[in-house]
């Protein structure tokens, strides 16, 4: 049986392996993924592959509770992360409430927050009370209406050195790792060397300590749109059309069920 990571575990990681983080949604692929992956992500992108929504930010505690049990029932020995989905931390009371609130109801063993130095404050009041927390810098999903949409962010010297200040922020703020997303992938390899804590990477090269995808993308089973730092490892949404339109020319025909799968 694999043995679940912990926080010290994932934290000494950096010395020593990449880090392997996926997100999954329920309890089926949950349990599919959780002999590769290191991690689980309960990710807000729940919203837009799993609901059908154009962003994250309309995703709630409540869809992220529901699906982080769902997840965590699926994966037992996965160390699962749950995204605290946009207006629940946007100060430490709020944080804390939402957050305790997922620690009572679910068996997350982490939540994870978006922002750098302007967040700091806030997870270091949930480390300070008992909550685990993942950072995410860089590109932030959650701000994308503020920013003017998605942008790849250290493509300047001053957005360098932010990133860095928001890497060490973090840190010292207590959060156990980060997610850092959408950055030139040098610049993400020197945010990586400035902290101690694992820095894991989507959208920003192979020079950090772990990766993370959103398993509908590299599986193929997202068609809208596949972001460039995606890999498919699998044509998906292709096999599952074939195979349903297999099942349905079989029900036509009259060629299922056949005696085998009669009672």
């Amino acid at each position: 049986m694999k043995k679940k990571m912990t926080i010290t575990s994932i934290k000494k990681a950096k010395a020593d392996k990449p880090l392997v983080m996926i997100t999954a949604y329920d309890a089926l692929f949950a349990k599919l993924f959780e002999n590769s992956a290191d991690m689980i992500l309960v990710g807000d992108s729940l919203n837009m592959s799993f609901a059908g929504k154009n962003d994250t930010l309309s995703a709630s505690l409540e869809q992220m509770i529901y699906h982080t049990n769902a997840v965590c029932a699926g994966a037992k020995n996965s160390f699962v992360v749950c995204d605290m989905p946009f207006g629940t931390y946007v100060n430490k009371d709020d944080a804390l409430r939402n957050a305790i609130k997922v620690f009572q109801e679910t068996p997350a063993d982490c939540v994870k927050i978006e922002g750098g130095l302007d967040k700091a404050d806030i997870v270091k009041h949930l480390t300070s009370n008992g909550i685990a927390v993942c950072g995410h810098i860089g590109l932030l999903p959650q701000a994308f209406r503020s920013e003017g949409g998605y942008k790849v962010k250290g493509k300047t010297e001053d957005e360098k050195r932010s990133l860095i200040a928001d890497a060490k922020a973090i840190e010292e703020a207590g959060a156990f790792c980060m997610v850092i997303e959408g950055v030139k992938a040098d610049v993400a390899a020197e945010v990586a060397k400035s902290v101690e804590v694992p820095v894991i990477g989507i959208g920003a090269g192979v020079d950090v300590d772990g990766q993370v995808l959103v398993f509908s993308d590299m599986l193929g089973l997202f068609e809208e749109f596949t972001p460039k730092f995606v890999k498919k490892y699998l044509d998906g949404a292709l096999l599952v059309k074939d195979a349903v339109a297999n099942y349905a020319d079989e029900v036509v025909k009259r060629e299922f069920p056949k005696e085998e799968h009669t009672y």
